[in-house]
């Protein structure tokens, strides 16, 4: 029996199921082609139909296909002789039929596994291919973030999700319909919630369960059990998005990344997703994970302690959430291949010794409302008041306002709060030089000159003094 991966792979963009807004992207990137010239990078997990979609758009445009296969060597050598040949050059046969405007489509699968030492150049050859190719480029990856910078900067990125199972078991039923065979309705919901989010294991699985009997129910479903584990992103739409906290807390079983890791994804994308008062509650859970994670290496690395830090960074943060959400969220690069949490950790040291606060009050409340109050730089002046307040530079501010750190408004921001901490300094250093007899003295000669000063005068005065000092220091005691 033929490989029904293959006999009902989809020969139509329109036919590729489960990543319609990838689909439609995809296409616009194709007919705007020759606007931009970008190459694209379309990542996903596994069997969600990414290479099936590069083929089913060459099927739709007409375009002839030239294909890497990840079974290929991705030498220096090998990537230019095949690959920019064909990126570069009209086909023979379009040129023959009198058509070289005809165009070609280069596939390069598996992108995020193509690195600079295995490959031998091979990363480098591919980012030199697309600077300079002349036909459209499409980058297969599993894990975009696997990809060198110089191959993400390069091109175009759509992500394709994992396809839900109420997406897969229509596919299953067309195919068990043109194959003629009966079914349970129920015994495709179970072959597509065992094989969650890949739809290719799916159709293997229907296959495998369909080769042996003649009717398709409960009873004679067999599947792979295979473990093809949950992707980050998934488990992050899981834990901030969408599952219930027990579903989140299995779910994250199956991603291939120990707690240590996860603890720092889901620290560094919950403030993309949840409100203010979720994120304060979900920092709280956070914060006990980061307490558990650690008692594992101040136990000579008992690892039993991961299972309390999982219980919070997922069941917890789950739970921390009011609603669920759709729609599309994009989270960025991985954390721990950049300098963020130790960027956190500083601000969050500043907060505590500026404020008095403990790190904990610092990390789960008082920054998650600064992120809140200032977020793009508004209200400028607030900012500016909160730049003064806690020494920020502009690192800083462009990590708690999300806006860029090179940017008019951030540079403006730090210049001016620069200026009135000086202030404030020189201030307060006039007030130091003078004694406290002299400060007596001076206040005897003006209480003997008037005579008349009451009570009441001096408590205004005293009211005025305590202003003037607010003011002193920017306002910023309103942060406290």
């Amino acid at each position: 029996m033929a490989d029904w991966t293959e006999r009902y792979r989809p020969n139509t963009l329109s036919s590729v199921r489960g990543n319609n807004k990838a689909r439609d992207n995809f296409l616009e990137w194709a007919e705007t082609w020759d606007e931009h010239g970008d190459p694209v990078v379309l990542h996903g997990a596994p069997g969600v139909g990414k290479t099936s979609a590069a083929h089913a758009l060459a099927a739709d445009k007409g375009w002839k296909v030239v294909e890497l296969n990840a079974s290929d060597q991705r030498t220096a050598d090998v990537i230019e002789r095949f690959a920019g040949r064909a990126a570069q050059n009209t086909t023979l046969e379009a040129s023959m039929a009198g058509n070289p405007s005809q165009k070609q489509l280069v596939i390069l699968d598996e992108a995020d596994n193509i690195h600079y030492q295995s490959d031998r150049g091979g990363s480098q050859a591919v980012t030199a291919l697309l600077k300079k190719a002349n036909q459209p480029i499409v980058l297969i990856a599993n894990d975009y973030y696997d990809m060198s910078n110089g191959l993400r900067n390069a091109a175009q990125e759509i992500e394709f999700r994992d396809i839900s199972p109420r997406s897969i078991v229509p596919v299953l039923r067309d195919i068990l319909r043109k194959e003629d065979i009966g079914f349970e309705e129920d015994a495709l919901k179970e072959i597509a919630e065992a094989n969650r989010g890949d739809l290719r294991a799916a159709i293997k699985d229907l296959q495998t369960t369909a080769e042996a009997v003649e009717y398709v129910s409960v009873e004679n479903v067999r599947t792979g059990r295979r473990d093809s584990g949950v992707g980050l992103f998934s488990f992050l739409d899981a834990v901030l998005k969408e599952e219930p906290a027990e579903r989140a807390l299995q779910l994250s079983y199956d991603v291939d990344e120990t707690p240590d890791d996860l603890l720092k994804w889901v620290e560094d994308k919950a403030p993309k997703v949840y409100t203010t008062e979720e994120l304060a509650t979900a920092y709280e859970f956070l914060a006990n994970a980061e307490l558990w994670t650690a008692r594992v290496y101040t136990t000579d690395f008992d690892y039993s302690w991961w299972r309390y830090a999982t219980d919070n960074l997922a069941g917890g943060v789950a739970a921390a959430r009011k609603s669920t959400r759709g729609g599309w969220t994009r989270y960025g690069g991985a954390p721990y291949r950049s300098t963020r949490n130790a960027t956190r950790d500083e601000i969050v040291r500043k907060i505590a010794t500026e404020g008095g606060f403990s790190m904990r009050t610092a990390r789960t409340e008082v920054l998650p409302y600064l992120q809140s109050l200032t977020r793009l730089c508004r209200p400028h002046e607030l900012t500016t008041q909160m730049a003064a307040w806690y020494e920020l530079d502009a690192h800083a501010v462009s990590f708690i306002t999300g806006s860029g750190e090179s940017t008019n408004k951030v540079e403006s921001i730090i210049d001016t709060a620069t200026e009135r901490r000086s202030e404030a300094v020189e201030t307060h250093s006039d007030d130091a030089f003078v004694s406290s007899v002299s400060d007596v003295e001076e206040t005897d000669k003006n209480s003997g000159d008037s005579g008349t000063e009451t009570s009441e005068d001096t408590a205004g005065q005293e009211d005025n003094a305590e202003a003037d000092s607010v003011n002193d220091q920017s306002g910023l005691s309103d942060f406290i």
